[in-house]
């Protein structure tokens, strides 16, 4: 049975929504930064919890949520369980570039895989570089949907104010980037531990058991995000007692060829075709050298999760082996345990799907407690080198140095011998 057309909205047009749960999906040519906002009659949030966005992926109650990534990216909101007191939700996107340098912006809304509107923002002759895209709101005892693309001046902080989000004034301190390859040399000098083979065959269905929980919500929002690349390869985060929990997020472009409602412009083709029937395999994994010289290999193959209370203090949440997953994957590091830590090595690899790392739109985004997001984007591979050694954690006298590595190798064995690990290693499949 064929679907029924999705019915395609003008700016200012309107439509019914069902009284459901509804995901809104933000399609873009380049990188923008999404963002809703849950409002009262006067137009305002009532807190900080009611702002979703990159730096905070849920609602104070978890019926708004963002997933996917800044140029596929996805608000999931549960309609019927809204507070009374919220009568509309506002989708925003803010971008460094103009909306003429961003491109065409697609909006969909879909009920579960089924698309039931589209709207296509034109972006010709546009110049702002905020856009207040669309809206739920109530009426007469329902919701409906609103298709606004209006511009605003400035970018997500002014928008975010404009809301009523209370905005934090300065970002945590950035010491300068660090020189990568005077770091690097530093890390090969130390002695390697080869006692331990490491076996890479994958598991079928093992996932931790001790998955942590979510970060809560900052009480004022920081929308500062840090992003690293060859002129900025680091960024050095200040010596504390705790870091907290550390979590390290692997997303791509998860658009599966099964996916006919999507628009066609921009969305790569047939790039993402795998021979699994549902998208790309892509793999996060560590390696975690302790203070104690001992090294350690995390990652899905072989079914090493790791643990965050005893060592390693690093755990693999679970493995996306569908490519569906548009959270991606994660990788949580125990800084309460810091001081036992030398460093985490996070690499991933394409298992399955994608020839190219530059499509996939991969990108790596850490998340330390009171602190910036901190991103670095997977644009440099060539179509034969499936494994990417992306970022290391380094313990510099109890500091955390983050720093980029973005380098591809043929796999596990090659990527072991540029950095002298000393692992031994044997083919594994799933």
């Amino acid at each position: 049975m064929s679907q029924t057309e999705p019915q395609k909205l003008i700016a200012g047009a309107n439509a019914p929504l069902p009284t459901d749960s509804i995901s809104i999906r933000i399609l873009s040519q380049s990188a923008v930064d999404c963002a809703a906002y849950r409002l009262t009659t006067d137009g305002k949030v009532r807190g900080d919890g009611d702002m979703i966005f990159y730096g905070q992926t849920r609602s104070d109650d978890g019926s708004v949520s963002f997933r996917g990534h800044d140029s596929d990216g996805f608000f999931d909101i549960n309609l019927p369980a809204q507070p009374t007191s919220i009568e509309k939700i506002a989708l925003a996107f803010s971008s460094a570039q103009t909306l003429a340098q961003v491109g065409d912006v697609d909006i969909q809304v879909l009920q579960g895989s089924q698309v039931l509107m589209t709207c296509q923002l034109i972006a010709t002759g546009r110049n702002e570089k905020a856009i207040i895209l669309a809206e739920c709101y109530r009426r007469q005892g329902g919701w409906k949907f609103r298709f606004i693309a209006q511009g605003f001046e400035g970018g997500l902080k002014p928008l975010s104010e404009h809301f009523g989000v209370d905005i934090a004034d300065e970002a945590p301190a950035q010491p300068q980037a660090q020189n990568q390859s005077q770091s690097q040399s530093q890390n090969q000098s130390q002695p390697i531990n080869t006692q331990r083979p490491i076996n890479t065959q994958k598991a079928g269905s093992a996932s931790p058991s001790n998955t942590p929980p979510p970060i809560p919500a900052s009480p004022s929002i920081n929308l500062s995000k840090i992003t690293l690349t060859k002129n900025q390869s680091s960024i050095n985060l200040k010596k504390r007692d705790d870091f907290g929990k550390i979590s390290v997020n692997l997303n791509w472009n998860q658009r599966p060829e099964t996916d006919k409602q999507a628009p066609k412009k921009g969305l790569l083709g047939d790039l993402f075709k795998s021979h699994k029937a549902g998208g790309i395999d892509l793999d996060v994994g560590a390696m975690i050298h302790l203070k104690n010289g001992e090294k350690t290999l995390i990652q899905a193959l072989g079914n090493r999760f790791g643990s965050l209370q005893s060592a390693p203090y690093v755990c693999l949440r679970a493995d996306d082996r569908t490519g569906q997953i548009s959270g991606g994957e994660w990788l949580d590091i125990n800084g309460q345990q810091w001081s036992q830590i030398e460093e985490v090595f996070i690499f991933a690899f394409i298992y399955d799907g994608a020839p190219n790392w530059a499509q996939t739109d991969g990108v790596v985004t850490i998340h330390v407690p009171e602190q910036p997001p901190i991103e670095t984007r997977l644009t440099e591979g060539t179509g034969n080198l499936p494994m990417c050694a992306i970022a290391r954690l380094v313990n510099q006298q109890g500091s955390i140095n983050v720093e980029r590595i973005n380098q591809y190798f043929q796999g596990h064995q090659e990527m072991d011998k540029a950095f002298n690990w000393g692992f031994s290693w044997k083919r594994g499949r799933k």
